[in-house]
């Protein structure tokens, strides 16, 4: 298969959402249903032109930070700005790498059919914030600094279709996207744009070729594992159901899909669903796209140069990557889309990478893998104990089980798990290689099976 072939359809099944807060990593993440009904669909109403919002705002939150560097600039003595003369110079870099990376989200955007009419929905205006035909002129005046820069619109737009992403790369007017109007779009807090940011961080984790070290920690261990406990995978009769919750941006899923298993991917976020959804069914070659995904932290940098550094993504055609035909990642809330008696016993490996902490209830979590697991079947677990909704400011009635390994292994054990492997291993998360800061975790790693079918009330 040749780099520039059409992309598979990779199944990517959106459910509707309810929005609910949580402690991530770094930034609050989605709570989705999967059911559709007349409530649900209001809902969804409700939270997807937020989402939007958040992805289209994006230039105009990155503007106001850059102004507030102007002010605090022009507030130093003529002898201290003699000092930082580079400094004007440095802002007009930021906003050529904001320009870049907005056009890569309006991509993104203009592929993703959306599953309601969002300009009914999208009616409150952002003062100042920039359209996609002031993008285009502001491309444009940069263009001479830019020439080396991948800056292009690829207007292609996907039909969603019984939780198929059926795609089209031919040029579609912008017209067709009325929702995309900045005039439309609603207020966007604070904590919106900052998942906007984490999802353009985590796009180096996945899908960058510098963020192949944290793949090789945190990734490698499970694919090798994988490869040990299912040696005869290769046929189509014997090709073992891997599922993946919490599958970010989707690298993982297809890795393992690349392995010879049928592989899916659930992820809660459509913030993430987004992104994976444009990688994945739109890339047309390694390389593609040019994103700036440090320019928004401006501590601990050893220098510009570090911190305006670009990534090419993705680092890898996963057109090409050689994934099974059954590769596909789903939407929604884990417990909800695979709590259903068509689950039970379907799977032959669940594959939790930095996902089990994100419960509100881990018990429950542990009780649903060990439902879909077919008997014999494996965990394989790797990440902390950080309880996303755990101590949270103005979440004090979320529910929050927060348990000692110790005690989930205890769990697990109930739920008829018995462990094989375990270890601990010294890895990061979506961490800048370059920052002066880390943090670096100490998860542990282990392989569960499952050895009877447990029945509980």
């Amino acid at each position: 298969m040749m780099a520039t072939e059409t992309a598979p359809e990779f199944v990517t099944a959106m459910a509707t959402e309810t929005e609910r807060i949580g402690n991530s990593r770094e930034v609050d993440e989605e709570k989705i249903s999967r059911k559709k009904n007349p409530e649900e669909e209001a809902l969804e109403a409700k939270c997807l032109p937020g989402i939007i919002s958040a992805y289209l705002n994006y230039p105009k939150a990155a503007e106001e930070n850059l102004k507030k560097c102007e002010r605090s600039y022009q507030k130093l003595s003529p002898a201290h700005k003699a000092l930082v003369t580079h400094f004007p110079m440095k802002l007009q870099r930021l906003r050529r790498c904001i320009l870049m990376n907005s056009h890569f989200i309006y991509n993104m955007l203009q592929a993703f059919e959306p599953p309601i009419d969002l300009s009914k929905h999208m009616r409150e205006p952002i003062t100042g914030a920039l359209s996609m035909e002031e993008l285009q002129r502001e491309e444009h005046h940069h263009d001479h600094s830019l020439k080396n820069a991948e800056i292009r619109l690829n207007n292609k737009t996907c039909e969603f279709d019984g939780g198929h992403l059926n795609h089209d790369h031919g040029s579609v007017p912008f017209s067709s996207h009325d929702w995309l109007d900045s005039s439309l779009q609603a207020h966007v807090p604070l904590v919106d744009v900052n998942k906007v940011r984490w999802v353009i961080r985590n796009i180096v984790r996945d899908w960058g070729a510098e963020g192949q070290r944290e793949r090789d920690e945190c990734y490698k261990p499970i694919l090798e594992e994988l490869d040990s406990l299912f040696p005869d995978r290769h046929k189509e009769s014997t090709r073992p159901a891997c599922l993946v919750p919490g599958a970010g941006l989707g690298r993982l899923a297809l890795e393992i899909s690349c392995l010879g298993f049928r592989s899916q991917g659930n992820e809660v976020s459509y913030y993430m669903m987004l992104c994976s959804s444009f990688i994945l069914n739109y890339t047309q070659l390694p390389g593609e796209w040019t994103i700036y995904p440090w320019i928004h932290t401006n501590c601990n940098s050893l220098s510009d140069d570090d911190q305006l550094r670009p990534i090419s993504i993705p680092d890898i055609h996963p057109a090409s990557a050689g994934v099974t035909e059954s590769f596909s990642m789903c939407r929604g809330d884990f417990v909800e889309v695979f709590n259903e008696s068509s689950q039970a016993g379907m799977w032959d490996a669940v594959v939790t990478c930095f996902f089990i902490d994100t419960a509100h209830n881990i018990i429950e979590y542990i009780e649903t893998i060990s439902k879909i697991l077919k008997d014999g079947g494996v965990l394989i677990n790797l990440g902390p104990l950080l309880y996303h909704f755990a101590d949270e400011q103005g979440l004090e009635n979320e529910m929050s089980i927060e348990l000692s390994l110790e005690d989930v292994k205890r769990v697990a054990s109930h739920y008829g798990f018995e462990m094989e492997k375990e270890k601990t291993i010294e890895t990061t998360y979506s961490t800048n290689p370059r920052s002066m800061m880390k943090n670096r975790y100490y998860p542990v790693f282990w392989t569960m099976r499952k050895k009877c079918a447990i029945t509980t009330t």
